[in-house]
């Protein structure tokens, strides 16, 4: 049973190098449009269940007016929240002012994910975001501050072509000045279909990534690196994102939307033409069996804490060490086996992805 909604609304100010995620420049017609199907999506396919957490993601949707905003909560009123929920709303820090912030808290909005991504102006025109100050950002956050919001995450970009060990500490450092309750850190992918790939990128030497991977771990010890790209204070880990990596089900709505519903894995169509006619859904894969259990451990394994072994036989009736053959990763330290949960050693988190090629 879903507990956790994600919605996706496409439209962006501008568009970043980097981003492959379904995005539109902003049309205040194909908004009210768009808005109209979302709300015809979430009426047919939503089935009255209790809600946990709600997470508004892009995109951009703080480039969204404020009467659409307001729409866009109206649409979304209907959702059965449970009384200790968490909802999330993602915004470019510079659309954050003092008429959003009431809106938002007005509306139960409770987290905040602000992208900041670099203070370095070299970095952010890479990027093809708007220049921004350290101060300029201090203000903005003050300002959630005194609007009661009290759960924050900050985005970090590393790995940006031209970028030094001492480009990073310094974004990290201010960073740290800001005092969010959560950071996430991505390393740059050049992924197909964005400007970096059509302009040719290069990706930076994989040695200095797993300096920056290790320099990020190093600045953020007072976070608790929960997930490989997240780090929360305690008690702020992120719970709509729990749920993709505990293998529990949610709903997707909008364009481009990811969903998981009753053992069935859907992606939303990104053609705006086939939403607005109804045809929500361009692919699903059923999961089940040893399929399911493969998603079990890819996505738990991202975890810090790994994956909880008794909680593993419980769901599926088996021994997972007798239905994987960890021997030899157990052998080389690449998983470590510690208070009923396996997880993969910290010191081997930058090979993650190598780690689960030698399980799957």
């Amino acid at each position: 049973m879903a507990s956790a909604v994600y919605i996706h609304i496409p439209f962006c100010r501008h568009i970043c190098s980097y981003c492959d995620f379904c995005k539109f420049l902003y049309n205040e017609k194909w908004v009210k449009v768009y808005l109209q199907a979302l709300a015809k999506e979430i009426q047919d396919r939503y089935l009255d269940e209790e809600i946990k957490t709600i997470y508004i993601g892009g995109g951009t949707p703080s480039a969204l007016a404020l009467p659409d905003l307001t729409h866009l909560f109206e649409i979304i009123a209907p959702f059965n929240l449970a009384s200790n929920y968490e909802f999330t709303f993602e915004c470019n820090i510079e659309d954050i002012n003092a008429d959003l912030l009431l809106l938002l808290k007005q509306n139960g909005v409770n987290r905040l994910s602000i992208g900041i991504e670099s203070f370095k102006v070299e970095n952010l025109e890479l990027m093809n975001r708007r220049p921004l100050t350290f101060k300029e950002a201090q203000e903005k956050i003050s300002l959630c501050r005194q609007y009661g919001f009290t759960n924050l995450n900050l985005d970090l970009m590393y790995a940006l072509p031209n970028q030094t060990l001492r480009d990073l500490k310094k974004d990290l450092k201010l960073f740290l000045r800001l005092k969010p309750e959560h950071i996430s850190t991505y390393s740059l992918m050049i992924e197909d279909h964005t400007k970096l790939k059509v302009e040719a990128t290069e990706p930076i030497d994989e040695e200095l990534d797993y300096l920056m991977f290790e320099t990020i771990r190093k600045y953020l010890k007072k976070y608790t690196h929960y997930e490989v790209s997240n780090f929360a204070l305690d008690g702020f880990e992120a719970k709509h994102n729990l749920t993709y990596w505990h293998n529990e089900e949610y709903y997707g709505f909008g364009l481009g939307a990811a969903g998981y519903i009753e053992d069935v894995r859907y992606e939303n169509t990104k053609s705006l033409k086939k939403y607005l006619l109804g045809e929500y859904v361009e692919s699903e894969e059923i999961v089940k069996g040893k399929d399911k259990m493969d998603y079990e451990l890819m996505l738990g394994l991202r975890l810090g804490q790994g994956v909880n072994l008794s909680a593993f036989e419980a769901k599926y009736g088996v021994d997972l060490k007798e239905v994987y053959d960890l021997t030899k990763l157990f052998q080389n330290k690449d998983l470590i086996e510690k208070k009923g949960y396996i997880f993969i050693n910290p010191g081997k988190l930058y090979v993650m992805n190598e780690i689960l090629l030698k399980i799957i």
